[in-house]
Formats: C-alpha cells, sequence, structure tokens
C-alpha cells in the first residue's frame, strides 16, 4: 500500500503541478503618465512569448518626484516585492550610489558593447555610472513645442521661432478669439521635476548653462532670462493665472479641451491628442522645436524612462530577460506606435508604421539626438529641489527674480565644489 501511494504522488506530480510550480512571477513599477495600459498590453505579449512567467504591472505617482518616494521606501527597505522598474533618466546615478539597481554587465557579457551601441548614445551614456551598466533604455524623451495649427493658419501666423514670436501670436490669437477659457502658452509650473526644465530650457536657448566645467554658472546674465521671461509672459497674460499648480499632465488636458494655443511638453502628449475619445482637437495640432532667444538656438530637455533590475529581486535572471525584451526594437516600435513614446533605437524612427502613427518623428530624432541633460550627479534630488521650489516661487509672486536667483545660487554652490 505504502508503495501504491508513493507511485501515485508521484504521477500526480508528473501530470499536473509542473507548470505551475515552474511559473515565475516577475512584478513591474511603472508611472501613471507613462501609460500603463500599453505596459500591460507589452507583458501580455511578453506571457504569450513565455509561459512559464506571469507579468504583474505595479502602478503609482503621477510625477517623477511621487515615484521616486515610494520607489526609496521600499528599496531603502531591501524589499524584493519589485523586479524591474521604470526610473527617470536623471535618477541611474543617485540609484548606483543607493545600490538599488543591478548592475547589468555581467548578464550582458562580451556582447555588452556591441549591445549599447544599438541605442541612442544619450541614453547609453546616461544608463552607465562609473562604467557600470545600472539600467537600460525604454522610450526616449524631449520636449517640444506643441501649438494649434488650425490657429495659426485662421491667423496667418507662422510658426514662431523665439519666445517673443510666440507670445505676439499667441497674444493676437486670444484677442481674436475672445474666449476666455483659451491660455496663450503653457508649461510645467508647479513643484516638480519638470519644472526644472522650464527654467533649464531658456536659459539654455539663451546661451547660458547651469555650469561650465563642473562649476556653478549662475553668475552669468543669461541666468537671469528664464525670470524675465516668463514675468513677460504673465504681464501680457498668455501664462495661466494658476501657472504656479500646474503639473506636467494638465498641459495636455488643457490643449486636448481645446483651451491652449501654445505649449511646452513631452512626446506621450501626441497620442492622447490624436486618439483620446474626448479630444476637442484632432487634426489641429503641430509639433516643433522649442523657441529660443534671438541669436540663440533651440534647446530641448532631454527625458525619457529607463528599465532598472532591483538589487532586491529574488529572480534576477528571469527579471534581466525581461528587462531587455523590453528594452528591444520590437517594444521600442510598440511603445512609438500605442502611446507615441520616442523610441530609443535610431532605426525605428525610421519605420513606415511609426512614420504613420506618428508624422513629426521624421524631424523627431534631431530634436532629441541634440537634446540637453539635466546635471548627472547622485546629489541631483537636492540639485533638482533647489531650481524647481525657486522657480515655482517665481511663478507663484512669492519670490522675485534677485531672490529667487540668490537662494538657487547660495544652495546650489555647494553642491558643484
Amino acid at each position: 500500500m505504502k508503495l501504491y501511494k508513493l507511485t501515485l504522488a508521484a504521477l500526480l506530480l508528473l501530470a499536473f503541478p509542473l507548470s505551475a510550480s515552474a511559473q515565475t512571477t516577475l512584478r513591474i513599477f511603472t508611472g501613471g503618465q507613462q501609460r500603463p495600459d500599453v505596459m500591460r498590453k507589452i507583458a501580455d505579449e511578453y506571457q504569450k512569448k513565455n509561459p512559464n512567467v506571469k507579468v504583474e504591472v505595479e502602478v503609482g505617482g503621477a510625477t517623477s518626484e511621487a515615484q521616486q518616494q515610494y520607489l526609496s521606501t521600499v528599496l531603502s527597505s531591501k524589499d524584493s516585492v519589485l523586479d524591474v522598474i521604470l526610473i527617470d533618466v536623471i535618477r541611474p546615478a543617485q540609484w548606483a550610489a543607493q545600490g538599488w539597481a543591478e548592475p547589468l554587465d555581467s548578464y550582458l557579457g562580451a556582447d555588452k558593447a556591441k549591445i549599447m551601441a544599438q541605442y541612442l548614445k544619450a541614453y547609453a551614456d546616461a544608463d552607465q555610472v562609473n562604467g557600470k551598466l545600472i539600467a537600460l533604455p525604454y522610450f526616449a524623451d524631449s520636449q517640444f513645442l506643441y501649438y494649434r495649427k488650425d490657429l495659426l493658419e485662421k491667423y496667418k501666423r507662422p510658426v514662431p521661432k523665439t519666445w517673443d514670436e510666440m507670445m505676439d501670436t499667441a497674444k493676437a490669437i486670444m484677442d481674436g478669439e475672445k474666449n476666455s477659457n483659451l491660455q496663450g502658452f503653457s508649461t510645467a509650473g508647479a513643484p516638480i521635476e519638470g519644472t526644472v526644465c522650464t527654467y533649464l530650457v531658456p536659459l539654455w536657448g539663451a546661451g547660458g548653462e547651469l555650469t561650465r566645467e563642473g562649476k556653478l554658472n549662475l553668475d552669468a546674465p543669461q541666468a537671469r532670462e528664464p525670470f524675465q521671461l516668463y514675468g513677460r509672459m504673465k504681464q501680457s497674460g498668455v501664462l495661466p493665472k494658476n501657472i504656479a499648480e500646474i503639473p506636467t499632465d494638465r498641459i495636455r488636458i488643457d490643449m486636448q479641451a481645446g483651451n491652449l494655443v501654445f505649449g511646452m511638453t513631452w512626446s506621450y502628449v501626441w497620442n492622447r491628442l490624436e486618439n483620446d475619445a474626448d479630444s476637442k482637437v484632432k487634426g489641429k495640432i503641430g509639433v516643433t522645436t522649442l523657441p529660443h532667444d534671438p541669436g540663440g538656438k533651440s534647446a530641448t530637455c532631454i527625458g525619457g524612462w529607463q528599465l532598472a533590475v532591483s538589487a532586491f529581486s529574488k529572480n534576477k535572471a528571469e527579471t534581466v530577460k525581461f528587462a531587455r525584451w523590453l528594452s528591444s526594437p520590437e517594444v521600442s516600435k510598440m511603445q512609438a506606435i500605442l502611446a507615441s513614446h520616442m523610441p530609443v533605437f535610431p532605426s525605428v524612427y525610421k519605420d513606415p508604421e511609426v512614420l504613420k502613427a506618428n508624422p513629426w518623428f521624421s524631424e523627431a530624432l534631431l530634436v532629441v539626438e541634440g537634446a540637453k541633460s539635466r546635471p548627472v550627479t547622485a546629489q541631483y534630488p537636492q540639485v533638482s529641489d533647489v531650481i524647481r521650489s525657486n522657480m515655482n516661487a517665481y511663478l507663484a509672486g512669492t519670490k522675485t527674480t534677485d531672490v529667487a536667483l540668490g537662494d538657487m545660487k547660495s544652495r546650489l554652490t555647494p553642491l558643484f565644489r
């Protein structure tokens, strides 16, 4: 009887539970603004290709800061609940310093250089810290000027090249439309990461730099330009009155409702404006490079999201396999079509199906290749806080240019010695 029971148990094991016991569950974290609905579709494709893997998608945080606060709590406690995590392009140096990301060099082995050479150089560089590969590129991004091409045509206005041209056009359209809900220009103004770029873009467009040769450069006259520019916009009525409360996605919402002439925002917005059922501006939007000062040149912030494997994952080998598939031309194409996420592979920008979904991608590659990085430092959270809080205070009217710039200088100087 005992022999019979053992044999039956062995047969049952062979017949049923092997597939269940062999299945690995991987959990990926993504922010709410990074199109978790598209991530779910991509994860479903991976599960079809890999029946032994189940992918769970955790969504949290509407902003980069909110996401990082949550992730800091999870990873500081060495919790293994997450396996692969979408991180902002500004984060690899911080994650390397904290020991939160599993270095990927040994997993790529001798093919590392060949693999990384396929990506846009800015992202391959951003994801390597002190010679270690901290993350893999997921999608690229940079800021563009979105505009109502129907309204520019109606008022016979060209696409603006300078900030003053943009303000003049916005004011003329607002005056002509006599619509109290129509705003001229919007950008991130709340105390969030996007507001760092609200300061840096006009600084760069005036020929300035935050740092030179590793030292703070805020004594240069161009450091005042962002404050002066937005001051002129406020005076003219082109900026929304609540600009200091506007987070990144509010720009998309206002433009989608038909209440915005110009907006400085990211690539994901295009897909929503053209495809969301409630969009009032389908077929009415143009995308171009950001304005600059006379004599300057257009500049934009590099953005985008990277795939970091948690140093505390209990399934590292399987997670790396999943992350490498997510960071592939196949998935890059899916993202471009489904979410207008900019590819991290130059070749995907030329794909006919991608260009059909995003006609403006034909010119976007040059823009993202020339996008500028925010300071690369393990102390970036402090740098970001100083810039965004002062820019926000200026936009809110609680600090003058001199006070905001003075605070930036005093607090940033020790970080760039």
